[in-house]
C-alpha cells in the first residue's frame, strides 16, 4: 500500500483527480525580497574582503523564527559548493550549525563534523583548535557561518558561556577568516556579553519581518504573494495579492515568509481534502487553525469574515513569543539580570 491508497480510502470525496494536491509543498527556492538581498549584500560584501584583503571580520545577522535566516545562509553558501578532487577538498565557504547548550568542545567538534573529519571527537579543546586552523588553511575555507547562533545564550553555565565565546573569539584570531553569524535576537546579547566579539561583530543586519507599516513594505509583500499565487495548484476565489486579503495574509503570517507558506500549503491541504475546484475565505481560515493555531477563536482568525484584523502577538497569542526577548534557561540572562539588580542598589 502507499500513502496515497489510505488518503483515499480516508476521504474518498477528495477523488483521485486531486492526487496531486495532496502533500502540497510550496517552490523551496528562496523569494529574494528587498531583506534577502540586503544580507546576501552583506555577506558577499565580508566575503569579497577576506577573498581580495585576506582580512577577517564578522556579521551579526539576527531575526524571529520564519524570518528566513536559515534559508538566507543557505542560499548564500549554494553558490559556494565544495570541490572534492582526488587527494584535496576545497570548502570556500563552511556552513556550522552551533549545538544546543554548547560548549568550547561541542562548537569545535561541530566544526570538525562539517569539515568532514572522522575523528571529530577525539582531542582536547586546544588540540581541536590546531586542528580547526589546519584544515581550514587546507580545504581553502574563507567564509564560516555559525548559523543557530543565540544557542551561544543558553551555554550551560556562565563559566562554559565565557569559555565558548572566548575559544571562539580565539579561533577567529588564529584562522583570521571572515565569520557570518545568525541567530534568533538572543545571539545579540551573546556578541554584547564579549567586548572582542562585539566589535568583530560591529556590522549587523535584521533580517525583520514584514509589517506593512509604510506603502512600499505593503506593495513588496504583495508582490510576494503574487509570485507565490502562480505556483498554487488551485485557484482562488480572490487573489491572495489583493489589497484585502493581503492585508489578512500580513497579519495571519505575521509578515514571516514561513508562515505564508504554511498557510498557503494549509489550504490547499483542506481544498484537497474537501474535494474542492477552489479556495475561499472558509478554506483558508480552516489552513490557518490547522498549520499555524489551532486553537484559535473565530473573531481573532484573520481569515474569518468578522475578524479583528489586529496583530496576534498578545499573551497567549500565536506570534506572542516572537514579540519577546526569552531569558528562561539562560545563564548568561541570570548574571545580566543579577547585574542590573546590582547596579541599582
Amino acid at each position: 500500500m502507499k500513502p496515497i491508497d489510505l488518503i483515499h480510502m480516508i476521504t474518498p470525496q477528495a477523488g483521485s483527480e486531486n492526487e496531486a494536491l495532496h502533500g502540497f509543498r510550496l517552490i523551496s527556492d528562496p523569494i529574494q525580497h528587498r531583506r534577502f538581498n540586503t544580507g546576501l549584500y552583506k555577506m558577499a560584501e565580508l566575503h569579497h574582503a577576506r577573498q581580495v584583503k585576506g582580512c577577517g571580520g564578522g556579521v551579526l545577522i539576527t531575526g524571529p523564527a520564519g524570518a528566513g535566516k536559515t534559508v538566507l545562509v543557505s542560499s548564500y553558501a549554494s553558490r559556494f559548493q565544495r570541490e572534492s578532487t582526488l587527494g584535496s577538498t576545497k570548502i570556500p565557504v563552511l556552513v556550522v550549525t552551533v549545538p544546543s547548550s554548547p560548549t568550547a568542545k561541542s562548537l569545535g567538534e561541530a566544526i570538525l563534523i562539517a569539515l568532514g573529519y572522522p575523528k571529530a571527537y577525539r582531542g582536547s579543546g586546544p588540540q581541536k583548535t590546531v586542528l580547526i586552523h589546519e584544515l581550514f588553511e587546507r580545504c581553502g575555507v574563507e567564509l564560516l557561518i555559525l548559523d543557530e547562533f543565540h544557542h551561544l545564550f543558553y551555554a550551560p553555565t556562565i563559566t562554559h558561556f565565557r569559555d565558548v565565546t572566548d575559544w571562539l573569539k580565539n579561533l577567529i584570531s588564529l584562522t583570521n577568516i571572515a565569520v557570518v553569524a545568525c541567530g534568533l535576537p538572543e545571539a545579540q546579547s551573546v556578541v554584547d556579553a564579549n567586548e572582542q566579539l562585539a566589535r568583530r561583530f560591529s556590522t549587523r543586519f535584521a533580517l525583520s519581518p514584514f509589517d506593512g507599516a509604510t506603502t512600499e513594505d505593503f506593495a513588496e509583500f504583495r508582490g510576494i504573494l503574487k509570485l507565490l499565487q502562480e505556483y498554487l495548484p488551485v485557484p482562488f476565489e480572490t487573489p491572495i495579492y489583493e489589497s484585502n486579503m493581503a492585508r489578512r495574509m500580513l497579519i495571519a503570517s505575521h509578515g514571516l515568509m514561513d508562515y505564508v507558506r504554511k498557510i498557503l500549503e494549509g489550504a490547499i491541504s483542506v481544498a484537497a481534502n474537501l474535494g474542492l475546484k477552489e479556495v475561499t475565505l472558509d478554506v483558508l481560515a480552516q489552513g490557518f487553525r490547522d498549520r499555524v493555531w489551532r486553537e484559535v477563536p473565530d473573531r481573532l482568525n484573520p481569515f474569518h469574515p468578522e475578524s479583528y484584523l489586529r496583530s496576534l502577538d498578545r499573551g497567549g497569542e500565536v506570534f506572542y513569543l516572537h514579540t519577546r526577548h526569552d531569558p528562561v534557561g539562560s545563564a548568561l540572562a541570570r548574571r545580566i539580570s543579577l547585574n542590573v539588580v546590582k547596579a541599582g542598589k
